[in-house]
């Protein structure tokens, strides 16, 4: 649930900053020398995290929360929230995303500015402040016991199915590999049999868009839960059921807006815990590989602080 707390005994730690030199596409690789000075504005030292893999960053997070980091800030898109949320989620350590990436919806959903030196300024006030806000995550539990956080939507539908295609292609390279992923997915498109638990209650649907929301958007904008809450204690699930190629055509561009969810082949559940199940798919949460069906998602109420 949504709290707002301010803790006079502040820790004196350094704010450790998971950076990501690639997101965004690299625009805006020279911005860190300012965004660091913003942040030293919040009364604390500030440490740059080496991490030059995925594996390496979430490893570095990881060990600057077990040292005492006061706050972890994340500069990059989803995918660099992501990696920082493995470590600060069900935690006292706050956070803070500055969004520099193709997509922001994380820190957008949450509150913070689009601007990234503006949110490095929110951040730093509120550490100055010792304010946070609790939000909620997710949590997905793979089949095999393994957990992983995520902070706006699991996909395990359609746009799953092009992430994974598109991270088997080597080529081509930049955002046309992602292109030619949908539209050989767009060729092959059929409807998967999925079976949802809701809060226990047994649902089946043959589908092609599935979305676990904990906020509304993914992808930049694309507002696919378009009623999701971080902070009701609940995830939003939207179910596109039998659609073929043209009718998928004609509805995308409306989860931009959240349309969609008007369409008579949509529909819209709201639970704290889901069972999702089908065959062949691998599921995306805030844009990065999570696990495969089937998993159990759990809305995680004040999961994590935000430095807001």
């Amino acid at each position: 649930m949504l709290a707002v707390t301010a803790d006079d005994r502040r820790p004196t730690g350094p704010v450790a900053v998971l950076a990501n030199p690639t997101a965004g596409r690299g625009r805006q690789r020279g911005l860190l020398p300012q965004l660091v000075d913003r942040l030293a504005a919040g009364g604390r030292p500030v440490r740059v995290l080496e991490a030059r893999t995925a594996a390496r960053a979430q490893a570095a997070c990881h060990e600057a929360v077990a040292e005492g980091a006061s706050a972890l800030v994340a500069v990059g898109g989803d995918g660099t929230v992501h990696l920082a949320l493995q470590a600060v989620a069900g935690t006292s350590v706050p956070f803070g995303p500055v969004p520099v990436g193709t997509g922001n919806d994380f820190a957008v959903e949450t509150g913070f500015p689009a601007d990234p030196l503006a949110a490095a300024d929110v951040i730093a006030a509120a550490l100055r402040d010792g304010r946070s806000h609790s939000v909620d995550l997710g949590r997905i539990t793979a089949g095999d016991g393994s957990q992983r956080w995520y902070g706006a939507v699991l996909a395990a539908g359609f746009d799953a199915i092009v992430n994974e295609r598109a991270n088997r292609m080597h080529w081509p390279r930049g955002p046309r590999r992602y292109d030619l992923a949908i539209l050989v997915e767009l060729a092959r498109l059929r409807h998967r049999r999925y079976t949802l638990r809701l809060d226990g209650e047994t649902h089946a649907a043959d589908a092609v868009l599935v979305a676990v929301g904990n906020c509304p958007s993914y992808g930049g904008g694309m507002r696919i839960c378009p009623d999701a809450d971080p902070g009701d204690g609940l995830l939003d699930v939207v179910v596109g059921g039998r659609f073929d190629r043209c009718t998928l055509i004609r509805v995308k561009p409306h989860i931009y807006q959240g349309t969609h969810v008007g369409h008579p082949l949509v529909r819209s559940y709201r639970a704290r815990t889901v069972e999702l199940a089908a065959t062949g798919i691998t599921t995306y949460a805030d844009g990065e590989r999570a696990a495969d069906l089937p998993v159990t998602i759990t809305a995680v109420p004040g999961a994590v602080r935000l430095l807001r």
